[in-house]
């Protein structure tokens, strides 16, 4: 089996809709300081569109990455109120996140309108996170494994093989977004693993080299025990990201020096 060891730690902060540019210019300010040393991980933050450019430009020079929420996949058009990829890139996201439970629920995005969103990103040059994960009664019915699989396969789709690593899967439960529940370390590592399997299916090798990060009430309290499991390589990370400190202690809970 594999190590997490082999696979670079990625943390991301999802902001959802929360800070507008002034705020997020004031949490970088905050934030960079604190995690000045985190050299052993990568570090990503995802504004809202509006604040993209100002964060960028507070996070330039830093090895912060800057992410979007969310893509069209057109490269233009009439298409009022999308953005495309061509304009994340120009702002300088490394990454974007895609398929996430409430673009799948609230806005009834399917698996394959989310494949296209991977395959416009990774064509500019940009990282997908393609998130994944069952909600409650899914969960209860004996579903979730299903459920995810259907929904890895289907918005890996147009991920070929050659690019596969670039990409990062989120597992995020939908029970435990927001809700303070959080799935038991072991709990997640299982779905991890089964993911992991998966993705061993779809690219061979590759997958034992592709990030797979946990979403759901993750925070300092937990991101320790969360990370410790075998396939778990990282977190997506929503209410515990919006105060930099909070978000510095999740980030530096990965360095070797805050472990021992």
């Amino acid at each position: 089996m594999s190590s997490p060891h082999q696979r670079r730690p990625i943390l991301a902060a999802n902001w959802k809709m929360q800070k507008g540019a002034a705020e997020a210019t004031a949490f970088a300010a905050a934030f960079l300081p604190l995690v000045a040393g985190a050299d052993s991980v990568d570090i990503v933050i995802a504004p809202p569109f509006t604040a993209l450019d100002r964060l960028g430009q507070a996070l330039s020079g830093s090895a912060v990455a800057l992410a979007a929420q969310n893509v069209n996949p057109e490269a233009s058009g009439a298409f009022t109120g999308e953005i495309a990829v061509s304009m994340l890139r120009e702002l300088g996201c490394g990454y974007g996140v895609v398929g996430h439970s409430e673009r799948r629920a609230l806005y009834r995005e399917s698996s394959d309108f989310v494949a296209a969103k991977a395959e416009a990103l990774l064509a500019a040059g940009i990282r997908p996170i393609v998130c994944v994960g069952e909600t409650l009664e899914e969960r209860e019915a004996d579903r979730a494994e299903a459920i995810v699989a259907g929904q890895l396969e289907a918005s890996l789709a147009r991920i070929p093989q050659d690019r596969a690593a670039e990409v990062v899967v989120a597992y995020e439960p939908v029970w435990a977004i927001g809700t303070g529940k959080t799935a038991t370390p072991e709990m997640a590592q299982a779905i991890h693993a089964f993911i992991r399997e998966r993705l061993r299916a779809l690219y061979g090798a590759t997958a034992e080299i592709i990030r797979i990060q946990y979403g759901g009430s993750v925070k300092p309290e937990n991101v320790r025990d969360i990370m410790s499991q075998e396939d778990i390589d990282g977190a997506l990370v929503g209410g515990a990201s919006l105060d930099p400190a909070s978000f510095a202690r999740i980030v530096l809970f990965q360095e070797p020096e805050a472990t021992q």
